[in-house]
């Protein structure tokens, strides 16, 4: 014990004589561990010939200065979002749900984003999900539990931090909120604490730095749990993280510099899913944003310091399948055009114009979409007649109503509580690239943490996530 803390004074000595950094970027890639990251480059480098020597294409791999981070929190080694943002946030170790608070949840803890506003910075906030989702809401919130939305969101209008970006909000109207005296729709409370609230693009693309306003920007069609479109979904003329971050930039940039948060949340919800395209695409997603503070470093190399981390891995995700042993075919999953998410909307469409419709009738909509085919390929992608009898059995379960379908261990394990036949037909997809998943949850394995800029050595090495939080504190302070 007594040498741990000699090594956290040793760090903390060591850092006061780093550079403080101007402008502080902090990219969270919620779910995002090491075989998330690696699997983004190696699609791209199947894509490119297969050569292994073709990876590192994400532009935060190539960053000089590359850690490991443990993510833990007070009572589990499985964490979730809220734990561990509260302690890349904080500094501070807490039970699972809660927003920056201890495990007692009674004491509130101050964030880094409170930290900067406090020392003059302009602070931005940026999340793909909804933004009083827990990621997020450990920056600018402090609540005993992650569901409640509408306090969240409340102590959002009332942060005084100049820019939200990215998904709209849960609860808006405080239904499921137990508050009383509510003062409000979120929106119109915000308004009323002086930030501009838009939620199409034209009103977006007119925000300008000039005019000194704080801004609330939400994506013009939010999609599940409020959240902006996955990647593969989204269309050529809807915002990205990317837009949100490179008008964050705009907004902020001033004098006595700034500090944004940027959250890829969804990365998190596909793995949950066991979806790997979706999650691949928005982790490209996710590197567009890096590449906005990226050209904004090379204008400010010497006051800019750029952090990418993971909160924690969801999904158990493994690069490797028993099928296909030591091989993968990683380029099979480009064949897929849409998230699960838009296959359950088409398969809802389906059913209600086919009630009665037999697996027969399906299977040409699983081909167009992620193209499995029950007739001869030459592609890889011909279903075996094991992979069929899987198929037809989750459609069959999909055929049942929620309430009647099986709830056994057997269910849980084949389909996670997801939509039967969308989330086999990822599984199969999935294995056919030489990917595996072993949980719809997170794992307790460590994630990678990369830093680009101003003291960036201080983030090579293998350290905690709470660790994390100071060294980033101390380029603040």
């Amino acid at each position: 014990m007594k040498f741990k803390v000699l090594l956290v004074c040793l760090l903390l000595a060591f850092q006061t004589f780093s550079n403080k950094a101007k402008y502080i970027f902090l990219f969270i890639g919620d779910g995002m561990g090491m075989p998330q990251v690696a699997s983004s480059e190696i699609l791209e480098s199947a894509l490119k010939g297969g050569e292994p020597d073709a990876q590192r294409t994400l532009s935060f791999t190539k960053f000089p200065a590359q850690g490991i981070t443990t993510t833990h929190d007070s009572s589990s080694f499985i964490p979730d979002s809220a734990s561990t943002g509260t302690s890349i946030a904080t500094g501070n170790k807490t039970l699972d749900g809660v927003i920056a608070m201890d495990t007692t949840k009674t004491i509130k803890y101050k964030s880094l984003a409170k930290m900067a506003k406090e020392q003059g910075m302009k602070v931005g906030i940026v999340s793909s999900v909804s933004i009083n989702h827990a990621t997020p809401a450990v920056f600018y919130a402090n609540v005993p539990s992650r569901g409640m939305y509408y306090e969240i969101g409340l102590q959002l209008a009332e942060s005084n931090f100049d820019y939200f970006a990215g998904g709209s909000a849960v609860d808006p109207d405080g239904k499921n909120s137990k508050l009383e005296n509510k003062p409000g729709n979120l929106f119109s409370y915000a308004r009323k604490n002086g930030y501009v609230v838009t939620n199409t693009v034209s009103a977006f693309n007119k925000l300008s730095k000039k005019n000194n306003q704080k801004v609330w920007a939400i994506t013009e069609a939010p999609a599940d749990g409020e959240s902006m479109l996955y990647e593969i979904d989204r269309k050529s003329n809807q915002l990205s993280l990317a837009d949100f971050t490179k008008k964050g930039i705009e907004l902020l940039e001033n004098p006595d510099g700034f500090f944004m948060m940027v959250e890829g949340g969804k990365i998190d919800w596909a793995g949950h899913a066991n979806d790997a395209m979706a999650l691949i695409k928005d982790i490209h997603a996710f590197d567009d944003s890096i590449k906005e503070a990226l050209e904004f470093a090379r204008k400010y190399p010497e006051e800019t310091l750029i952090v990418v981390t993971g909160d924690h891995e969801t999904g158990g995700m493994t690069i490797g399948f028993a099928g296909t042993k030591y091989t993968s075919f990683y380029e099979k999953l480009q064949n897929q055009r849409v998230s699960y998410v838009k296959f359950n909307e088409m398969l809802k469409e389906f059913f209600n114009k086919n009630p009665k419709a037999k697996f027969e009738q399906v299977m040409p909509l699983i081909t167009d979409n992620f193209g499995l085919t029950d007739k001869e390929s030459t592609n890889g992608l011909q279903l075996s007649a094991y992979e069929m009898k899987l198929l037809k059995e989750a459609f069959e379960e999909q055929l049942k109503a929620k309430a009647q379908r099986s709830k056994d261990e057997e269910a849980y394990l084949n389909y996670g509580g997801y939509e039967p036949l969308t989330v086999k037909i990822t599984h199969i997809l999935n294995r056919k690239a030489g990917i595996g998943w072993t949980t719809y949850s997170h794992t307790g394995v460590p994630v990678p943490t990369y830093a680009y800029g101003v003291s960036n050595d201080l983030f090579n090495g293998y350290y905690d996530n709470t660790v994390l939080h100071r060294k980033l504190a101390s380029l603040i302070w």
